[in-house]
């Protein structure tokens, strides 16, 4: 039998307009998600979602739930078509829609996390001028050697910050020590190197300062054991236990994203089929990098989720 793997996206799948398309087909979940959201953020996030403007989408601390929460009102589209997964994983902040879905956190108490997250990630980048680059070309090792060269270079931080797949790696640290990399890596004979926006110090060293008030938020937290198998981001492995979880959310905020790895876990777990739940296309482009042969599936626009249904209702005729 061929198993399927949800797959949700994180910060810069976002978009105007993003949630129209599910929402469409169940607005009921407008109330749902979107109100009581919004009850309890008091952000607007349904009318930022629907209609923008787009400078407030480069918030984290708005972004961040708005992506969650459309991902959300995806998977609850999918699962009244009686689709579910074998198995899950998220891409950075899409951990916590995956985690979700998998039963470990109600997803009010995971809006919680993805907001305080957002608005720690936003006080260090108040303070901090960082930036984050895409790398391609090039391989992770090579990327981390030129990440140290280039912080010795500038006396600055620079980590390779993401393995995303072949080819593809995302730097961020501070700036200037992110531009001197640039440089390095077209050097070195990088394709291309990718200013990516908004940019920030995400998933490196700069952030340590804000993880122990982020475990103290996790450690108050009621995580519960994964109903489905969850595969992490930040470990690259399937993690069993909630107390696993709750280390593996706290090392997210300051280590890199393993994406390759968890597509490697997850099709060594038997997934033959992935499904990108919420906006976007960025994570089935990587995963075809990853595992060819692996047959993905997208949700981001009516025609995607439609056909997406289709497919599955054909394997089950």
């Amino acid at each position: 039998m061929t198993r399927t793997a949800f797959v949700f996206p994180g910060h810069g799948s976002q978009r105007v307009g993003m949630g129209k398309e599910p929402l469409a087909r169940r607005p009921d979940l407008a109330d749902a998600y979107f109100r009581q959201a919004e009850d309890l953020l008091g952000i607007p996030l349904g009318r930022i979602c629907r209609e923008g403007p787009a400078r407030d989408l480069d918030d984290p601390a708005v972004t961040q739930p708005a992506v969650f929460l459309t991902s959300l009102i995806t998977l609850d589209v999918l699962r009244g078509q009686g689709i579910e997964p074998d198995a899950v994983a998220g891409h950075s902040l899409g951990e916590y829609a995956a985690l979700v879905a998998a039963g470990v956190l109600e997803w009010t108490e995971a809006l919680w996390l993805v907001r305080l997250r957002g608005e720690l990630v936003a006080t260090v980048g108040d303070r901090v001028r960082g930036a984050t680059a895409a790398v391609l070309g090039l391989g992770y090792a090579t990327v981390v050697r030129l990440c140290a060269e280039a912080a010795a270079e500038t006396g600055q931080t620079v980590e390779a910050t993401g393995d995303n797949g072949p080819g593809q790696v995302v730097v961020s640290g501070r700036a200037e020590a992110v531009a001197a990399l640039t440089r390095a890596a077209l050097r070195a004979g990088a394709s291309r190197v990718a200013p990516l926006d908004p940019g920030g110090p995400f998933h490196s060293s700069l952030l340590r300062s804000v993880r122990g008030e982020y475990a103290e938020a996790l450690i108050r937290t009621d995580f519960r054991e994964p109903r489905v198998p969850f595969v992490s981001s930040v470990t690259g492995t399937r993690l069993s236990t909630a107390a696993e979880i709750v280390v593996a959310l706290s090392d997210q905020l300051t280590e890199p994203v393993r994406w390759t790895r968890t597509v490697t876990t997850l099709s060594g777990m038997g997934a033959e089929r992935f499904v990108e739940v919420g906006p976007g296309l960025v994570l089935g482009g990587l995963i075809r990098r990853i595992a060819p042969g692996a047959r993905v599936h997208a949700t981001g626009t009516a025609r995607q989720l439609a056909r997406t249904e289709r497919a599955f209702a054909a394997a089950t005729v």
